[in-house]
């Protein structure tokens, strides 16, 4: 199945699942969808990289979105997923409930972050997307890792 780029006016983006909330990042930052599978832990890493795992040769740190995000551990279940981005130069993968569809968002419907979100630090999102009567947080990778100064500049 052929899929189109998005157009200039509209973001292409994976949506997946947290809890109740749909998050949503780029398709052009997603090199992967696995199934969770078994990680390895590293000493004195932040709290919230899970460990690491092995991807065909290359090892690949992977967060936990909602230790990043302040609202717990993920739970594996059979419909936990890494998804496995790349930013700039670094490959990570992210955990995440379920992966829900590949969208399209026209611009005109993201809305900057909202002052003072009560469950993902404002840092974190890039905006929040209407699609369908839906609301999708988008992910800002660099506010994600930046933080803690996991990305640099090129």
């Amino acid at each position: 199945m052929a899929q189109a780029a998005a157009s200039a006016s509209e973001m292409l983006l994976i949506a997946f699942r947290l809890g109740r909330e749909e998050y949503g990042v780029e398709v052009s930052e997603v090199q992967e969808i696995i199934k969770a599978k078994e990680m390895t832990r590293v000493p004195r890493s932040p709290s919230y990289i899970r460990g690491v795992i092995n991807l065909r040769g290359n090892i690949v740190p992977v967060m936990d979105l909602r230790v990043r995000f302040g609202s717990g551990v993920s739970e594996v279940s059979g419909d936990t997923r890494i998804v496995i981005l790349n930013y700039g130069k670094l490959q990570f993968g992210i955990i995440v409930d379920a992966v829900s569809e590949v969208l399209r968002l026209p611009s005109e419907a993201v809305e900057p972050p909202p002052p003072l979100s009560a469950t993902v630090g404002e840092s974190f999102i890039k905006g929040v997307g209407k699609v369908d009567g839906r609301l999708i947080i988008l992910v800002d990778l660099r506010g994600a890792f930046g933080v803690d100064g996991l990305l640099e500049e090129d």
